[in-house]
């Protein structure tokens, strides 16, 4: 397992949403009214006692108030950073009713686990060892958070990664004016100092170590492998040099460094998440003219409008009901053919026309690697996804599954509930005397 190297482009960033400070943390605390039917409780996937975690902070207690946020998501500290609070917690306090500025929770969060983190403070021991060994597919934040709960029972745990780094999108994709890769590396290795779980890294379930190697090794297996490759545009020209996928170009300068040297023009295809972080990446890395081409409106688009008014901010511009459909070399970059669509996305006759660009990323979406498990019996998969019931179970025995494998691409804090979630069932199937390494198990 390696850490990212220093030398990254992504360094270049600051915070969008800076720490706070003591001060601006028990200011913010002391607004909360601790609402004992507390909507942004039901708002977050893992269920954060969140009046508590901020009493604690108002009352100078915050040991206790990580400890609150921990206990809830052990993934709390990047989700404080990374989580669409505006859309879940912070989106359903209460202050949103009386016109008052809602609480600012996640950073209320941050500052908390980042204090927990900076201290050194432990919260969680292995449990006493049941003997039980369970597989992770997958080094990513659903994972992570499976393993740890699992260990927390005294299951023993190894996590198969086909990458040198662990973490996931939360290494290789979350926008650095957000969350930088190393810090990402930290939460990992905060995780993983509970003990007991192996971090395999090189190897590639399926290729490199069969399920039934895994059926024969582990009493359980947790599919917890996150989304394929980045889709492509079917049109002319579509593999022509500088027209890449979004996400692969992201983890490039995430983990490294790219040159952009020569690329004063650059355009993004998509009008979702990746593509809106794309454009304030590639405006912050330098390129001067930065635009979003999206085939529907402004106000259907699929990325969160909080994230698109931010862009905004920063002269990014969209072009919007338009519709790549070739790419030719022109000169020393690229020229875009595109046409307009009307309300209904239908090409309007007559509308094609050229989109300069040195630089071309396409964000319209990821595959889903459900396929690569429903070689299993019991276990199905619809459009990709893998078909889970509450608790993460596949419908093949000892086998669950949780995260972008089952959720198809939700959030951080999604996926660590999942995990956990996964946890306790797996937890629970044990209990009933229940293996894969066993013949009732049905391996």
């Amino acid at each position: 397992m390696s850490r990212p190297p220093s030398a990254r482009s992504e360094v270049v960033f600051d915070d969008f949403k800076p720490a706070y400070t003591a001060g601006q943390a028990l200011a913010e605390a002391n607004r909360c009214l601790y609402c004992s039917d507390a909507p942004c409780i039901q708002a977050c996937p893992t269920g954060i006692d969140i009046p508590e975690f901020i009493r604690k902070i108002a009352t100078d207690n915050v040991k206790g108030s990580a400890r609150t946020i921990f206990e809830a998501n052990v993934l709390g500290m990047s989700c404080a950073r990374v989580c669409p609070v505006e859309v879940l917690c912070v989106g359903d306090c209460v202050y949103n009713h009386m016109g008052i500025p809602p609480i600012q929770i996640g950073k209320l969060q941050r500052y908390a686990t980042d204090i927990a983190y900076d201290k050194g403070w432990s919260y969680f021991s292995a449990g006493e060892d049941t003997g039980k060994r369970v597989a992770l597919i997958g080094a990513g934040p659903a994972s992570l958070a499976c393993a740890h709960a699992l260990r927390r029972m005294g299951h023993a745990c190894t996590i198969f990664e086909k990458r040198d780094v662990v973490g996931g999108l939360n290494t290789t994709g979350v926008a650095p004016y957000k969350m930088k890769a190393d810090r990402s590396q930290d939460e990992v290795d905060w995780i993983l100092s509970i003990g007991g779980i192996e971090v395999t890294t090189g190897v590639e379930v399926g290729r490199d170590v069969s399920f039934a190697d895994l059926e024969r090794d582990f009493d359980a297996i947790f599919i917890g492998f996150g989304l394929g490759p980045d889709g492509w545009l079917a049109a002319e020209g579509n593999k022509l040099a500088g027209i890449h996928g979004a996400v692969e170009f992201i983890e490039r300068f995430k983990l490294g460094e790219v040159d952009l040297d020569g690329v004063e023009r650059a355009l993004v295809i998509g009008g979702g998440n990746t593509a809106v972080d794309a454009v304030r990446e590639l405006k912050g890395l330098g390129v001067a003219n930065v635009a979003m081409v999206y085939r529907g409106t402004e106000a259907r688009m699929s990325g969160y409008a909080h994230e698109w008014a931010a862009a905004k901010l920063e002269n990014i511009d969209a072009i919007w009901q338009t519709q790549p459909t070739g790419f030719a070399r022109s000169g020393d970059g690229l020229e875009v053919t595109a046409v307009k669509l009307d309300a209904d996305k239908t090409p309007i006759a007559g509308s094609e026309h050229g989109l300069p660009a040195d630089l071309v990323l396409l964000a319209i979406g990821q595959g889903k690697l459900g396929d690569l498990v429903v070689d299993l019996d019991g276990i199905t998969a619809e459009w990709g996804r893998l078909i889970v019931d509450g608790d993460g179970f596949t419908g093949r025995p000892g086998y669950y599954a949780g995260g972008d494998a089952a959720n198809g691409g939700k959030e951080v804090v999604n996926a660590a509930a999942e995990g956990k979630a996964a946890a306790r069932a797996i937890d629970a199937w044990f209990a009933a005397d229940n293996s894969l390494r066993s013949p009732e198990g049905g391996a």
